[in-house]
This record gives structure tokens, C-alpha cells and sequence, in this order.
């Protein structure tokens, strides 16, 4: 359903067990990919005029609600710096994630949580969907690995399914345990591999904490002649192109897209498209097109 609606699949379940208000924008999305009839956008209004009366003047603010932290109570973790990249070599995708974390709460934090997403087809989720029930995305192929501190981290399943993955990086491994403390900040990097098979044309950055610095890197072979570009939304917001435009340059035969930005908004949502037209033209030739 997440993958369908286009939404994290966390978000979907808060919805699902009623801790969330369900935005205008996730009713909308949900109504399409249930291909309700906008029964269910409806039914988000008739709820929302529901609340409407149902409100009373108060003199007493409101509780400012703490953003969830999946981590031990007292913890508050901060990305002052974040890095993706990409790489493709014509056949597989690498992508290699440095995170600068830093410890803002009151009490050491052992493990992160990172989630690896893949849709091969996303304007097309029944396709998807029989892909990867076909051709599930495997531990094995991915080969993660993580390091923090020059350490190996150790790596436990949270939820493994077809598409979609949620693992927990351990600030420990067989040799010993390195918390992350109030106060301090570290460097923590993973990384895994992906067919072009299982990967589609596109790159997601969701920003699910509060983040100082941004920035995702795309590199592919400059033979393949590539054209990126991007959008934005959030989980009030259509998407919209990206403020500042990604910046190319030629490193031999590879080609660097980079784009960055500061203090991006919690719950934002980045995305980077992109097209190879020398492998398009390349099928054209052939009678073909895809």
C-alpha cells in the first residue's frame, strides 16, 4: 500500500492504527491507489467537517508533540550531515550512505535504524508488485556492510520484505560495543548493491530527522549520455521541482550529478529522476523502445 500511495510505509501504519491524522493529501493518494472513487476522499472531508464543530475555544496551548525517535527513551538523535551516493556501472547500482549523527538527548544511543527501498516500476504498481513477488530483493545481492568509528557494525532484520527492507545498524560487533553518547557525533557509513533489474530510474531522499546539510551524488558513465532531474514534496505539499538544480561535471568516463541543500524540512521528501539517452537511442535503432 506504502509503495502504491508513494508514502513511507511507517507513516501508512500510523495511519492504519489511528495515531496520525490522515492529511487531505495522503486521503487523495490512498483513494487512487485503492481506486475508491474518491470514496475515501470524501470521507476524510465529512471527518475534517466533523472535527471542524467539534472544536472548543481553549486558553490552554497545546502540547508541542516530540517527534518520534525509534531509539532508547531520553535519545534525540540529529544528522548534521548527510551523503548519498550512487553509483551505476551500466548493470548494477551501489549506493553509499555517510551520515554525520550527533547525540542531542540525555542518553547513549546503540543502534540506527535505515531502510532500503526499490521500485523498479513505480508508475506501474501491479507490475511492481508481480516483479518482485517474482523476483524478490535477497539479502545475498544486497551485501550490506557498515563501519562507525573504523568498526564493522553488526546488522539485525527488522522487517524483509519483497521490495522493501528495515534493518538496525548495532554500535557493536563481536569485539565490543562504541554508543553513541550525549554529546558526541559520529560518522557511520553503509552501503549495498542493487541489479538495474530491481533498481527504476530514480533516487529517494525522505527526511526522517532533523537534518543540517543534504546532499546526494548520481554517478554514471558519461557514454550513456544522462539526463537528471528532480522534484520535492512533503506530506502537505505537491511535488514540485527542486528549488536549486542538480550540477554535472566529467570525471574521465564517469558523470557527477550533485545537488545539495541546508536545514531541509522534517518528513520532506526529495526525489532525483533520470534517463540514459544514448541507451534509448541505442533500443530506438533496434525497433524498439523502452
Amino acid at each position: 500500500m506504502a509503495l502504491a500511495m508513494g508514502f513511507d510505509p511507517s507513516y501508512v501504519s500510523h495511519m492504519e492504527s489511528g495515531r496520525h491524522k490522515p492529511s487531505e493529501e495522503f486521503a487523495r493518494h490512498a483513494d487512487k491507489a485503492l481506486n475508491a472513487g474518491k470514496a475515501i476522499w470524501r470521507r476524510w472531508c465529512d471527518y475534517e467537517q466533523a472535527r471542524a464543530r467539534s472544536r472548543r475555544p481553549s486558553t490552554i496551548p497545546p502540547v508541542p508533540r516530540r517527534p518520534e525517535q525509534p531509539y532508547a527513551t531520553g535519545s534525540a538523535l540529529v544528522v548534521e550531515h548527510d551523503a548519498a551516493r550512487l553509483q551505476y556501472d551500466g548493470r548494477y547500482y551501489r549506493l553509499t550512505m555517510r551520515r554525520l549523527l550527533r547525540n542531542t538527548g540525555e542518553q547513549p544511543v546503540t543502534r540506527y535504524l535505515i531502510r532500503i527501498s526499490v521500485d523498479r516500476y513505480p508508475g506501474n504498481p501491479e507490475q511492481s508488485n508481480v516483479h518482485y513477488r517474482t523476483h524478490p530483493l535477497t539479502w545475498a545481492e544486497l551485501g550490506l556492510t557498515a563501519t562507525c568509528r573504523g568498526e564493522a557494525m553488526r546488522w539485525q532484520a527488522k522487517h524483509d520484505r519483497d521490495a522493501f527492507k528495515e534493518v538496525w545498524l548495532l554500535f557493536d560487533n563481536e569485539r565490543g560495543r562504541f554508543p553513541l553518547y550525549p554529546g558526541e557525533s559520529v560518522w557511520i557509513e553503509y552501503a549495498y548493491t542493487v541489479g538495474d533489474d530491481k533498481w527504476g530510474d530514480w533516487f529517494q531522499r525522505a527526511v526522517r530527522l532533523p537534518t543540517e546539510h543534504l546532499e546526494v551524488q548520481l554517478v554514471f558513465p558519461a557514454a550513456l549520455d544522462p539526463v537528471v532531474w528532480g522534484t520535492e514534496t512533503s506530506l502537505t505539499a505537491e511535488a514540485s521541482p527542486l528549488r536549486t538544480p542538480p550540477v554535472c561535471s566529467d570525471d574521465g568516463e564517469l558523470r557527477l550529478i550533485t545537488w545539495t541543500t541546508s536545514t531541509p524540512a522534517l518528513h520532506a521528501r526529495y526525489r532525483l529522476e533520470w534517463r540514459f539517452r544514448a541507451r534509448l537511442e541505442a533500443t530506438q535503432n533496434q525497433g524498439e523502445f523502452r
